[in-house]
């Protein structure tokens, strides 16, 4: 069920086990804790002046292991099942909208809260993950815009066409939130995606129409092909292109 996916799944980034909801709630103090990246496990040797190989040829480079030396400390609210609405799409909504204007003044506002992960999964069964931004959550799922003639669109279709499966990831490093989600995936009707692309920037719409995602452009060839979608749009509105649109994923 979602709902256990959703609830089971929102702790500090640090733990992957579901954590025990508490019968009680409280904030703790945020603490900020400065990271290093070291390029071993010794500790780090002073900044030399002399600049370093960029061949990684230099007798003293140790490019074998790079270790993240830090221990940061993630604190956020505990959960309590009461005070959870039974319908995990209302309890985002909510959360969704604290992340961005909190009612207790001494929590963070989130800054871009839409930005998720998405990851995609080939024919054969190789996973592809990168970010795009949610648009829209409603009584359904989860909806984001792209070109359908990229990457991600083609996996996401699924193998028929008709839509495959898919997994979200969100996080908010300011509350040291993460949600999750696994879900259907169904492209969204026509009607949807001219409506939002009406909505947007020209700058954006323009591109929407020139650039050709997950393909190889040449050096200046992209600037070209924004001069020609400019020219054909010239003195009237952008339209939405065919090959644009956007994906929801549906929960399991």
């Amino acid at each position: 069920m979602l709902i256990q996916r959703l609830y089971s799944t929102l702790r500090p980034a640090t733990h992957l086990a579901a954590r025990t909801l508490r019968p009680t709630t409280r904030y703790i103090s945020r603490r900020t804790m400065t990271s290093h990246i070291y390029s071993s496990t010794t500790a780090p040797q002073p900044a030399s002046s002399t600049p370093p190989d960029p061949s990684g040829d230099s007798p003293s480079a140790d490019t074998s292991k790079v270790s993240i030396t830090s221990h940061n400390q993630y604190n956020s609210p505990h959960l309590i099942r009461s005070e959870l609405s039974p319908d995990p799409l209302k309890q985002f909504k909510k959360w969704f909208q604290d992340a961005l204007n909190p009612s207790d003044s001494s929590v963070p506002s989130v800054r871009e809260p839409e930005a998720m992960a998405i990851t995609s999964v080939s024919p054969s069964g190789i996973p592809s993950t990168r970010f795009v931004l949610l648009k829209t959550v409603d009584e359904t799922g989860f909806v984001f815009f792209t070109n359908y003639d990229s990457r991600k669109s083609k996996e996401l279709a699924g193998p028929n066409g008709d839509g495959g499966y898919a997994s979200l990831a969100i996080y908010w490093k300011e509350v040291s939130r993460q949600i999750r989600v696994v879900g259907k995936v169904e492209k969204i009707k026509r009607e949807e995606s001219v409506e939002y692309f009406n909505t947007r920037p020209r700058g954006s719409q323009l591109g929407a129409w020139a650039s050709p995602q997950s393909k190889n452009v040449e050096e200046g060839e992209l600037e070209d092909r924004v001069k020609d979608v400019e020219k054909r749009f010239e003195g009237k509105e952008v339209e939405c292109p065919e090959h644009w649109g956007g994906w929801r994923i549906v929960p399991l």
